[in-house]
């Protein structure tokens, strides 16, 4: 029975001492920079096993420098021994989740990314929840609502560039990316959220929620054509779970196939299209930060430059879409100056528009926080994970909220049930994401479809 043995690799620098002043030694081996990549190739045979290397940066002989009293001090220090295992183009480290895609290997920090992770999800929450009590003062007006959010946004992401700017975040080079790919990101949000919109108004509460699985889907297929992820069986099996959880969770025991019968393959079509806008955009976002890396050679695109140029030109797209968009919520083009003025009265809760306005303007300011909050964090988890990840994390929220809904809320009134598949579905779900993060170990682990596709470095 053969054995493997480590092997050593001994690198150093012999100096040549020609005097007894000190030589400062120079760097021997730089393994890993920031934001570059590290290539390893081996060429051997034996390339495919897998073997352990000990790699040993050595210092020069001690150059010994002579003092004022005689004495003689050793003015080098000695380095320590690293491990790493190598496995044809792989380098694993102790502490950090190195990830192969083609020729590129990035390191990933796990821990920063399932922090964030946490904080999408939480936040999600939150702003399914504020969302539901925002209605709340302002049912009449969730048209209102919807343009706020998408104006009022263009405001607050350009004034927070605005300081990140001012205290050197940002950079010129950054402010001066191409900016049609965020003209794209416009379009495909301003488009999404129209087929949303009336889509919506004839489909039920449900019906939505298992439609709203084929976002994942979407993203999917997005990166394996833009971005060439490949994807092993237990990540699609994992999203499958996920989704099918969600659906189970939500939607079961409420009639969501009978009202997808009823609704028509027109609307359900639509549904299922606004949703493709949305994964592209979402995979649109990560090409922007891949490629900004690029271009700025290796440092990282601030995420507000993305959230304030996407949002600017998204409203300029909504802008033009408002005769449409406003026929669909029922409100006649030549009526929406007042129905606008009408609900901005009600949001501020002043004038006689205010009656049955209760809870505004803290409810809906609390929902536009959590709204600014939770589009940060997932912009942020994109960035350094994937879209994928990034809309996994997003749909743990969905049961939550549902769970939450069923407790005493303040301005909701009654608290409704739980579905009757529940429990199952959150089950389904929470099974479905271990068997998407988890990954198999044996004595030639492949890295060629990774768990957590290769993002930009940060």
């Amino acid at each position: 029975m053969s054995t493997t043995t480590p092997r050593r690799i001994t690198t150093g620098l012999i100096a040549s001492v020609q005097s007894h002043s000190s030589v400062r030694p120079q760097s021997m081996i730089s393994l890993i920079r920031r934001n570059h990549h590290i290539n390893l190739r081996l060429h051997s045979p034996i390339a495919t096993a897998s073997r352990r290397w000990l790699i040993e940066a050595v210092s020069p002989p001690a150059i010994s420098s002579s003092s004022d009293d005689g004495g003689v001090h050793d003015d080098t220090k000695k380095p320590g021994v690293c491990g790493y295992a190598i496995t044809g183009n792989e380098i694993g480290g102790s502490s950090d989740h190195v990830v192969d895609e083609g020729d590129e290997q990035h390191v990933v920090n796990t821990m920063e990314m399932v922090v964030w992770a946490a904080a999408t999800a939480a936040l999600g929450v939150g702003n399914r929840v504020m969302y539901k009590l925002a209605l709340v003062p302002l049912k009449h007006y969730p048209f209102f609502l919807a343009q706020l959010s998408t104006f009022g946004y263009v405001a607050v992401y350009y004034s927070i560039l605005y300081f990140r700017y001012r205290a050197g975040t940002v950079t010129d080079e950054m402010l001066s990316v191409p900016k049609m790919p965020f003209l794209i990101l416009g379009v495909l949000q301003a488009l999404a959220a129209a087929a949303g919109m009336a889509a919506t108004a004839n489909l039920s509460g449900p019906s939505t929620t298992v439609l709203s699985q084929t976002f994942l889907v979407w993203q999917i297929f997005f990166s394996i054509i833009f971005l060439g992820r490949r994807y092993s069986v237990n990540q699609i099996l994992g999203c499958t779970l996920v989704a099918l959880g969600v659906v189970v969770s939500v939607a079961s025991g409420s009639g969501a196939a009978h009202s997808l019968k009823e609704a028509g393959l027109f609307w359900i079509l639509l549904m299922v299209l606004s949703f493709l806008f949305q994964g592209a955009d979402t995979v649109l976002k990560e090409v922007i930060f891949i490629d900004s890396q690029k271009k700025l050679k290796g440092a990282s695109l601030d995420l507000f430059i993305v959230n304030s140029y996407g949002s600017a030109f998204q409203a300029i797209c909504i802008a033009l879409l408002l005769p449409f968009l406003s026929k669909l919520w029922g409100i006649p083009f030549n009526q929406l100056g007042s129905y606008l003025k009408d609900g901005a009265a009600c949001f501020l809760n002043i004038g006689t528009m205010a009656k049955g306005c209760d809870g505004a303007p803290l409810l809906p300011l609390l929902f536009i926080i959590a709204n600014i909050g939770y589009n940060i964090a997932l912009l942020r988890l994109l960035k350094i994970s994937s879209a994928v990840v990034s809309s996994l994390a997003s749909t743990v929220s969905v049961p939550i909220a549902v769970f939450l809904f069923t407790l005493p809320l303040p301005y909701l009134g009654v608290a409704s049930s739980l579905p009757k598949g529940f429990m199952g579905g959150t089950m389904i779900l929470v099974l479905g994401m271990l068997v998407y993060s988890w990954a198999p170990q044996g004595p030639n682990p492949s890295h060629t479809d990774s768990v957590i596709p290769s993002p930009p470095g940060t």
